[in-house]
């Protein structure tokens, strides 16, 4: 793996319309690219990393001309992949999001959260949350094989939450055929390590991404196949059948183990 440190001139982007998955007005990505590479999704591992060196500096004038909000750190790319543990650009924005008093969301893989716990506690009403998408060790390997064990995200979580950081799971992208019958042991585990909420979607194919994820199927799971072929057709969504049964299962889970299947503001 390379990295590449650059300048950016911009950081921030406004959210135009309500989101409701995970109730943001802004986002920021400290990286560009992603290297933990996980075959599902669209910020495809690569050779090389970009460094926003001055990313700091650039939201500190940014955020001087907006509106006070809550803005969702690794939207994209994840803010806490390994190039975090040296270069440190995610705590230097958790930072000024703090001496500016706005919110913030983070979404990551990485216990490397943690570290941080300081500034969360500093910071007004944040969330973060951590995305499993499945609990089997072979599953995810073959998925996400440079992430770390799904056993330490949820630990992580546990610990976020016990630093009273409102924290919650997110069972991001469902896998057809792969994942959904863990779905119901997600949504426990969550309970169990202390999550005040579950979140979840169904998996999009787009472009190169979907060529990635179709060719990991082949190799791990051949008799698939066919049921992605009739399941995403000519779309990037599985049939309005399937997520319509994703979503009642999701629902009836998190009733059952009394926990909520949204953000709540």
């Amino acid at each position: 793996m390379q990295y590449k440190h650059i300048r950016c001139d911009s950081l921030i982007n406004d959210i135009t319309t309500k989101d409701n998955l995970f109730v943001g007005d802004y986002t920021i990505d400290p990286y560009q690219r992603c290297e933990f590479g996980c075959r599902y999704c669209d910020s495809t591992i690569d050779d090389i990393i970009f460094i926003k060196n001055n990313a700091a500096e650039v939201l500190e004038k940014e955020l001087e001309q907006r509106k006070k909000g809550r803005i969702i750190v690794g939207s994209v790319h994840d803010p806490y992949q390994n190039a975090e543990a040296k270069c440190k650009i995610t705590r230097e924005l958790l930072e000024v999001i703090e001496q500016h008093g706005f919110s913030c969301h983070i979404l990551t893989k990485s216990p490397l959260v943690l570290r941080d716990k300081d500034i969360l506690s500093r910071i007004d009403s944040p969330l973060v949350t951590i995305s499993i998408t499945s609990l089997d060790k072979q599953i995810s390997k073959i998925f996400e094989k440079h992430v770390p064990l799904p056993e330490e995200r949820l630990q992580a979580m546990q610990k976020l939450s016990e630093n009273d950081t409102r924290t919650g799971l997110a069972i991001m992208p469902i896998l057809p055929y792969i994942t959904e019958n863990e779905i119901e042991e997600l949504v426990k585990s969550a309970r169990n390590y202390n999550a005040q909420y579950v979140l979840h979607k169904h998996l999009e194919l787009k472009g190169d991404q979907r060529t990635k994820y179709l060719k990991t199927i082949k190799e791990s799971f051949p008799k698939l196949v066919k049921k992605y072929d009739e399941l995403y057709k000519d779309s990037y969504m599985p049939n309005t059948a399937y997520i319509s049964n994703i979503n009642k299962s999701m629902e009836k889970c998190c009733k059952n183990y009394k926990i909520k299947n949204r953000i709540e503001t």
